[in-house]
């Protein structure tokens, strides 16, 4: 059984940014690399906020209940402002870079657009946040033990892993987002995927009432993905005519010769 909760957990929290993995990025080395140093922009931001939350516990009052919650608040502030600070260095970053490789291409457009490069970034920042979010839980669910057996909840498995799902998708549609808002000096689209992003790292304070933070989580995943959606040039009518195989552009893309 702990097997099962092992494997389908982590199928549930990883499966599908993992097949974005494979179908979309995969194949192209540049893709890769920008993911990975995504990846690992996200860890220094941990880092950063890893070391000021030592800091201030080590300082703190170690048997005040109330003030080892205010840092917990704290903490999840400061590591939230972070990770919205580096993704702002790295957007700024990639343009740099992306002007790089146009003055050694030779060809007259851009080896990589700026919208897949958020698109990139923004999985590789969820791909590293999911990861440290899950791996010691996925551990636990491994066995041995039975969760619930002292009156817990039973779901705390599987509502971990929804969780991190949530946490990967938003990472990417909040990544396409920043970097449209910042190509377009939009900065109220910036304020937004802060804001976004601190609200749902604060519903995790309503667990393990879980329904109380996993149900407005995906409300705002579904209205992030369709923000990111309209930020990448999606519309209706060419949503429509990909469902329907009718948009010319997608088949030729796709055609291969028999």
């Amino acid at each position: 059984m702990t097997a099962a909760v092992l494997f389908g957990c982590t199928f549930v929290a990883f499966g599908p940014a993992a097949a974005l993995f494979v179908l979309t990025v995969a194949r192209d080395p540049l893709r890769v690399i920008f993911l990975i140093a995504g990846a690992f922009f996200w860890l220094v931001s941990l880092l950063l906020s890893s070391l000021v939350w030592f800091i201030t516990v080590q300082m703190s009052n170690r048997d005040s209940a109330a003030q080892q919650k205010a840092l917990l608040i704290f903490g999840v502030v400061l590591s939230v402002l972070l990770q919205e600070v580096f993704r702002f260095a790295y957007y700024r970053l990639l343009k740099k870079a992306n002007e790089g490789l146009l003055a050694l291409s030779q060809e007259d457009t851009m080896p990589i657009s700026i919208r897949q490069l958020a698109y990139v970034s923004g999985l590789g920042f969820g791909f590293m946040s999911g990861a440290f979010s899950v791996v010691n839980i996925l551990s636990d669910s491994g066995g041995p033990g039975t969760v619930g057996i002292h009156g817990d909840s039973q779901h705390y498995f599987i509502s971990s892993a929804f969780m991190t799902l949530a946490i990967i998708l938003l990472h990417m549609f909040w990544g396409v987002v920043f970097f449209e808002a910042c190509e377009r000096q939009k900065w109220w689209g910036v304020g937004a995927v802060v804001l976004t992003h601190l609200l749902v790292s604060c519903l995790t304070f309503v667990n393990p009432q879980y329904e109380g933070s996993l149900i407005p989580t995906y409300i705002i995943v579904c209205v992030m993905a369709g923000w990111a959606f309209s930020c990448a040039g999606g519309s209706l009518r060419n949503l429509r005519l990909c469902l329907t195989c009718k948009d010319k552009d997608f088949l030729l893309a796709n055609h291969r010769p028999r």
